[in-house]
């Protein structure tokens, strides 16, 4: 069955460097007991790396056309299931059964929703994703650098954040405008919040760096209503100095933060 072509509504970006294939499914560190959860399948040639690694892949991919040629290129594998959907509809855990490792090339216009999807309870026991460089950095950076924001907090809160590889635009068919990397994530046994509170700590954490260059004092005092001798004694109990700014705290002071704002949400 012949290929389909890239459809622009889907973000479809097809990595065809072998190379490359070989070193995302790799960086997943599948045995063959595992199974792996593929988001975005495409044409089927990270599906292929994945399946000759793990015992099972389950493949999501949102495009029809796409699903019907991957059906038919893996109808002699019974451990390649592919699954017809958006994957921000689909219950990874469930459809998974078990403990599972994620892997996925995602669109880069919807890149942050689905790392929150993947990420919620019961979340993979480690996810590889190929994604924009610039959101690669984010991800991975550390308190107090440039590319240090929310989406680096919010994350790094809940898993370690490797930032492994580069990938250059001419690595895909068609050619995107912007280069990639690939991130592995690790969740962590205990997160910096618990889970009933993680969604509180995101908004809290983007509320605080919709101000990044203003000082904690005013932060909190957008936060909660309180006066300032109020907000900077809460900021004290918090062990945060008044005078930061939200780019120089670490997950864990965002975390004490939450847990003194909770009277007041």
């Amino acid at each position: 069955m012949r290929a389909p072509p890239a459809r622009k509504r889907y973000g479809q970006h097809f990595l065809h460097d072998a190379r490359l294939l070989a070193r995302i499914a790799d960086a997943a560190a599948l045995a063959r007991s595992d199974t792996v959860i593929e988001i975005g399948a495409g044409r089927g040639a990270l599906t292929q790396e994945l399946a000759a690694r793990a015992g099972r892949v389950i493949a999501i991919e949102i495009d029809r056309a796409l699903c019907a040629m991957l059906r038919e290129r893996y109808a002699a594998q019974p451990g390649v299931t592919i699954v017809e959907g958006d994957v921000l509809e689909q219950e990874l855990g469930a459809l998974a059964g078990g403990a599972y490792v994620l892997v996925g090339n995602v669109p880069y216009y919807i890149t942050t929703p689905i790392l929150f999807h993947a990420l919620a309870p019961p979340r993979p026991e480690r996810a590889v994703f190929l994604v924009q460089r610039e959101v690669a950095e984010r991800m991975a950076a550390p308190p107090g650098s440039s590319a240090y924001g929310a989406l680096s907090v919010t994350l790094q809160a809940l898993a370690r954040v490797e930032l492994l590889f580069a990938v250059p635009a001419s690595a895909f068919r068609p050619r995107p405008k912007v280069e990639s990397a690939v991130v592995r994530i690790t969740p962590r046994a205990r997160g910096e919040v618990e889970p009933s509170r993680e969604e509180r700590y995101r908004r809290m954490v983007q509320g605080a760096f919709a101000q990044r260059r203003k000082q904690m004092r005013r932060v909190v005092r957008s936060l909660a209503p309180l006066d300032m001798p109020a907000a900077e004694a809460l900021l004290a109990r918090a062990g945060i100095a008044p005078d930061v700014r939200p780019e120089v705290l670490s997950p864990a002071d965002f975390a004490r933060l939450l847990a003194e704002l909770s009277p007041y949400s």
